[in-house]
């Protein structure tokens, strides 16, 4: 599992190094001059799931941008091989699928995103930005139906006993939160602490859970059924 870094300074998007990954070279072309027209650095690209491991191997970039469906290696196993080879580097989904089965394996497989292709530049440099801190973004749409999807699903208690034996009652208040699609921001006003706190907090629920991000957080909340 990688290290969680809720609690890591904010990276300013000019600083950032991106890989873009998409088996259409104009897709790919057309998101390279849209991003570089934003000041986002783009070490590389790749139409193919081996490719992209292949570079995130050799230039260890910091955000992945990646497509779901590609031949051979798809999106989710290679964010899978990504997240265990590299786990600095952040995968964000960007895809034309917004399938329940589609957004939770690649929740499940590491991404730290999942965004549509029908998303704006100013929300995939959001989603890109978010990423790089380890925070995630995923359309709110989709959020709330992989989430229930989840609770759909039969519950598992002996997460729920995990939870309680390994976090504090505070981290289970912010960890409900989380799973009820609250930002820090709200959070924060909810619990009346700092930003900086609920980072903090959240931080910690990530390592004791061994988690890798909040949005899997959120998926291990619901399906321990204390949410």
């Amino acid at each position: 599992m990688s290290e969680p870094v809720e609690t890591a300074p904010d990276r300013q998007v000019d600083a950032l190094r991106v890989l873009i990954v998409d088996d259409h070279d104009l897709f790919r072309t057309g998101l390279r001059n849209l991003l570089e027209e934003q000041g986002v650095q783009i070490v590389g690209e790749a139409a193919t799931g081996e490719n992209a491991i292949r570079i995130v191997r050799e230039l260890a970039p910091d955000v992945v941008v990646m497509d779901l469906n590609m031949p051979g290696i798809g999106g989710v196993d290679a964010t899978r091989h990504i997240t265990s080879i590299a786990p600095l580097t952040r995968v964000v989904m960007l895809t034309i699928s917004d399938q329940d089965s589609d957004v939770m394996d690649a929740i499940l497989a590491g991404a730290c995103g999942y965004l549509l292709k029908d998303s704006s530049i100013q929300e995939l440099i959001a989603g890109i930005e978010s990423a790089a801190r380890g925070e995630s973004l995923i359309s709110p749409n989709i959020a709330a139906k992989v989430l229930q999807r989840v609770r759909a699903t039969s519950t598992q208690p002996e997460i729920a006993n995990t939870i309680r034996a390994e976090l504090s009652d505070r981290e289970i208040e912010v960890l409900k939160l989380i799973a009820n699609g609250k930002d820090n921001a709200v959070i924060a006003a909810e619990l009346h602490i700092s930003p900086k706190t609920v980072k903090n907090h959240i931080s910690n629920i990530l390592m004791k859970l061994q988690i890798d991000n909040r949005i899997q957080a959120a998926v291990y909340a619901v399906r321990s059924g204390i949410v």
